[in-house]
C-alpha cells in the first residue's frame, strides 16, 4: 500500500546534494507530516528533471577534435562509476577548450552539488543566468541549490520566476510548496497549490496539500473534500486516510473513525499506526473491552516486533502525547507484562509527565538482555544525579557494572560521576578499567585525560589527547582540547592554532572551539586578531565566564579599559561564588587603574 505523501518533499522536492534536505526541511515536517514510519516511504509522483533530447542538442557542445570529446566521454563515465572527483576534473577539461558551453557548465555544476561542493556551484549556475537570465532548467537547478544553502527567500523568488516564465513545470509546484508550508505561509502556500490544480487536475498531491492548508485554516468540509479528492486519485493512499480520521475525531463522528480504522486494517493488518489509534479511540469513548482485545494483542506481538515500539516513539512520544502513550503502553502491557521494552517506553513516557516514581518503577523493570538497559540504566543514574543524590547514582552503576561488566559505556558515565564529586582517583580507576574491556574507545581516553587535566596532570592529560586523535583523527573535542592545552600554557602555539583549525573543520560554528582560536592569537599577542575570533565566540556562547573573561583580557591588552571591564562584570554573573575572586581582582586592578589615569 502506498503510504505517506510526505516522501513528495524528501524524494521528489529536495536537491540530493543535501544530506538534511533528504529527509526534508524539519519545520516542513512538523507543519505538514504525520510520525508515522510508513510517512517516510512513498515515491514520488514526478522523478527529478532529466535531460531531454532538446535540451542537450540545444546546449551540447560541439567538439572540434578529439580531446574534447575524449575528455567528455571521460567525465560521463567517470560519474557512471561514481568517482565524481575524476568526473569534475575532466569535465572542466573539457569546458576549458569550449568555454562557452552552457550545457557543459550546467554538467558541472550539477557534478559539484552531487560532490558537496555547493559554492563551486553556485558561482558556475550565476554565470549560467548572467548569460542566459530566463532559462529554465537552470533557473531550477538555481533554485535546488538556494535551497540546499537553506536560503529558502531566494529559493522561492527563484521558484515563482520559473513559474511565471512557464506555469506548466510541475516539479517548481513541488519545490515551491513545502518553502511555504515550511514558513507556515499558508497563504502563499494556498496559492501555489491552487494553481498546481488548475494546471495539473489529476495531481493528488496538490489536493492533499489544499487539504492540509485548508485544514490548517479551520474549513474543514473543504479540507475533507481536497482529501476526498486525494483519494478518488489514489484510493489507497493512507496518508488522506489519517488526515481525515483527525477531522472526524473534532466533529465527533465515530462511526466515521472506526470506518476509517477499520478499512486499513482490513488492507494491512500489519498497520501499527492504524491499531494502535483505533484502541485508544476506543479507551477514549469507554468501550474498555474493545480496546483492551487490540492493545493487549499489540503487547503481546511487541515481543517478537521491534516496529510496533518505533511507532510507538514516533506517533507519541516522539510528538510529545505523553498521557496517550501511557494509557497505550499500560494496556499493551497486560499482553506482556514481561516485556522490557515496553517497560522502557512507558518509563520514558512517565517521565513525559513527570511522574518520576512511576517512571523508576518501570525503568527498573527493564532487564540486562534488553536493547534498552543501557538508556535505563543510563536514564536511572541521572535521575539520582538530578536529584542531588551523586552517591546513590554511584552506587546504582556500580551494581550496574557488576551485573553487565563488558560495556565500555557504564564505565564512562560512573568515572563522570566521580568526576562530578572530585574523586578523581577513583575515577582515574573506574575509566582503566573500562579501557581494559575496550582499549580503543576514545570516549574513556577523553574523559580519564579530561580528569589528569584537573588533577594537574598536563602531560599524561595531552597524551591522552593524543591517543584519541590516533585512534579517531576527526575527533573535534580532542583535537580543541589538546590544542587548548597547549595555548593555555603557551607552549606549540602553531600547532594549537592548526589543531584548533582542524577541529573547526568538523564543528566550524562551535563557539567552544572559535574561542580556543582566539585564545591561541591572545597567546601570540595578535590582539586585535584574537578579539575577532573571541568576540565572535562570545556572540555563539554569550552565557559561558571563560570566553567572557577571554574578551575582557583581550581588551585590556588593547588598552580600552571600559570594554575589559563590561566583559569582566558579564563574566561574573555567570561565575559561581568559588570561582569569582580573580575576576574580582582584575576588575579591582582595572578600576584603580582608571582612577590613577584620572
Amino acid at each position: 500500500m502506498k503510504s505517506n505523501m510526505l516522501k513528495l518533499i524528501a524524494v521528489a522536492v529536495f536537491p540530493v546534494f543535501s544530506p538534511l534536505l533528504l529527509t526534508g526541511c524539519p519545520a516542513a515536517r512538523q507543519t505538514v507530516a504525520t510520525p508515522s514510519e510508513t510517512v517516510r516511504e512513498v515515491v514520488s509522483e514526478s522523478s527529478e528533471t532529466g535531460e531531454t533530447a532538446e535540451s542537450i542538442a540545444e546546449y551540447a557542445p560541439v567538439f572540434e577534435n578529439g580531446d574534447r570529446y575524449y575528455h567528455f566521454i571521460e567525465a560521463q563515465l567517470a560519474r557512471r562509476s561514481g568517482d565524481l572527483k575524476q568526473a569534475i576534473s575532466s569535465l572542466k577539461k573539457a569546458l576549458e577548450d569550449n568555454p562557452d558551453s552552457l550545457y557543459l557548465i550546467r554538467e558541472l555544476a550539477n557534478l559539484y552539488l552531487n560532490q558537496r561542493e555547493p559554492e563551486s556551484a553556485l558561482s558556475l549556475i550565476e554565470e549560467m543566468l548572467e548569460r542566459d537570465p530566463d532559462n529554465i532548467e537552470t533557473l531550477i537547478l538555481y533554485g535546488k541549490l538556494q535551497q540546499g544553502l537553506e536560503q529558502n527567500e531566494a529559493a522561492q523568488e527563484t521558484y515563482e520566476k520559473v513559474l511565471a516564465l512557464d506555469p506548466d513545470q510541475k516539479e517548481v509546484y513541488l519545490r515551491l510548496g513545502p518553502i511555504y508550508l515550511s514558513s507556515e505561509d499558508w497563504d502563499s502556500a494556498y496559492r501555489v497549490y491552487r494553481q498546481m490544480v488548475r494546471r495539473f487536475p489529476d495531481s493528488y498531491v496538490a489536493h492533499f496539500f489544499l487539504g492540509k492548508i485548508y485544514a490548517e485554516r479551520g474549513e474543514l468540509e473543504k479540507a475533507e473534500a481536497s482529501f476526498r479528492k486525494t483519494l478518488d486519485l489514489e484510493p489507497d493512499l493512507e496518508e488522506p486516510q489519517f488526515e481525515l480520521l483527525d477531522i472526524y475525531r473534532s466533529q465527533g463522528r465515530e462511526k466515521k473513525i472506526i470506518g476509517i480504522y477499520k478499512s486499513l486494517l482490513a488492507e494491512n493488518p500489519d498497520n501499527y499506526r492504524a491499531a494502535l489509534g483505533l484502541g485508544y479511540f476506543y479507551y477514549n469513548v469507554g468501550m474498555l473491552e474493545s480496546a483492551e482485545k487490540i492493545l493487549k494483542d499489540m503487547g503481546r506481538q511487541s515481543t517478537e516486533n521491534p516496529d510496533i515500539i518505533r511507532t510507538i516513539v514516533q506517533l507519541y512520544l516522539e510528538q510529545k502525547k505523553f498521557e496517550a502513550a501511557v494509557t497505550i503502553l499500560e494496556e499493551m502491557l497486560k499482553g506482556a507484562p514481561e516485556n522490557s521494552d515496553l517497560h522502557y517506553v512507558l518509563g520514558v513516557a512517565f517521565d513525559g509527565i513527570d511522574d518520576q516514581d512511576m517512571m523508576l518503577r518501570h525503568l527498573k523493570q527493564v532487564k540486562p538482555d534488553s536493547r534498552f538497559y543501557q538508556n535505563a540504566a543510563v536514564h536511572i543514574a541521572y535521575l539520582y544525579q538530578e536529584e542531588g543524590e551523586l552517591g546513590k547514582a554511584i552506587a546504582f552503576l556500580k551494581d550496574v557494572i557488576r551485573n553487565v561488566p563488558d560495556n565500555p559505556e557504564f564505565y564512562v558515565y560512573l568515572g563522570s560521576f566521580y568526576e562530578e564529586q572530585e574523586s578523581f582517583d577513583q575515577a582515574v580507576e573506574t575509566l582503566k578499567e573500562g579501557l581494559e574491556v575496550d582499549p580503543e574507545n576514545t570516549r574513556l581516553h577523553f574523559r580519564l585525560g579530561v580528569v589528569y587535566d584537573k588533577m594537574d596532570r598536563k602531560e599524561e592529560a595531552i597524551e591522552m589527547m593524543k591517543q584519541v586523535i590516533t585512534l579517531d583523527p576527526r575527533d573535534a573535542g580532542a583535537l580543541n582540547y589538546l590544542g587548548y592545552t597547549y595555548a593555555d600554557m603557551g607552549i606549540k602555539l602553531d600547532v594549537a592554532e592548526q589543531l584548533i583549525r582542524e577541529a573547526l573543520k568538523y564543528k566550524p560554528n562551535d563557539g567552544y572551539i572559535i574561542d580556543s582560536l582566539g585564545w591561541v592569537f591572545y597567546q601570540k599577542g595578535e590582539y586585535e586578531k584574537a578579539l575577532e575570533y573571541l568576540k565572535q565566540a562570545a556572540e555563539l556562547v554569550p552565557d559561558d565566564p571563560v570566553i567572557l573573561e577571554h574578551v575582557g583580557d583581550t581588551y585590556r591588552k588593547l588598552g580600552n579599559r571600559e570594554m575589559a571591564l563590561e566583559y569582566y562584570r558579564k563574566s561574573l554573573e555567570y561565575r559561581e561564588d568559588d570561582d569569582r575572586a580573580e575576576i574580582q581582582e582584575k576588575i579591582r586592578r582595572i578600576s584603580e587603574e582608571k582612577t590613577l589615569a584620572q
